[in-house]
């Protein structure tokens, strides 16, 4: 990290929260079965993240639901960062998106052929951003520990580091960012 990015504000997310930037900022969270989506539009300078936690927002519960408790929700989330682009004048063509996360940190008791709720995050979050016309650019998904990832919009990079020694297999051998398509996947 050079002088100038040091001086960049910072922002951490929790679980649930989603941020839209248009400068130069540097945007944390941890993730473990959740999932961390990031938008970068070049073009615009705009960069955006999500940190939803759960893969469908109920349909019977859509209706009186805030934005807020909605961004906990995969698809809701996605919806609503597309949404916040296209405001911004974003082109779904020029919108680099990076996925990471659904990591199996916690055991579901007893069967092994049940999908975890990483893998149903993640597997969620593909299809509705390819229903909303993204392409994933990057992604490292899986494995069994957290991952800290750090997201400066200021060139759209992604650094991932594992909280311990379960890290994805697709991941070992990689650089430890996520800048360019399929550096972790």
């Amino acid at each position: 990290m050079d002088e100038a990015e040091e001086r960049l504000p910072e922002i951490y997310l929790q679980p649930g929260e989603s941020r839209l930037v248009r400068e130069p900022t540097i945007l944390r969270t941890v993730l473990g079965s959740c999932v961390g989506i990031t938008f970068f539009v070049p073009r615009l300078g705009v960069g955006a993240i999500c940190h939803p936690m759960m893969p469908s927002c109920p349909p019977a519960q859509r209706a009186g639901m805030s934005v807020r408790t909605g961004r906990r929700y995969v698809d809701f989330a996605i919806h609503d960062i597309a949404s916040r682009l296209d405001s911004q004048g974003a082109v779904r063509g020029e919108v680099l998106v990076k996925l990471f996360g659904g990591n199996d940190v916690l055991t579901i008791n007893g069967s092994d052929s049940q999908k975890t709720i990483g893998k149903q995050n993640y597997e969620v979050a593909l299809h509705v951003l390819a229903e909303e016309g993204f392409t994933v650019v990057a992604s490292c998904l899986g494995g069994t520990a957290g991952v800290h990832i750090t997201f400066e919009t200021v060139h759209g990079e992604v650094r991932l580091r594992w909280l311990d020694s379960g890290m994805p297999d697709q991941a070992r051998n990689a650089p430890r960012t996520a800048h360019r398509a399929n550096r972790c996947r």
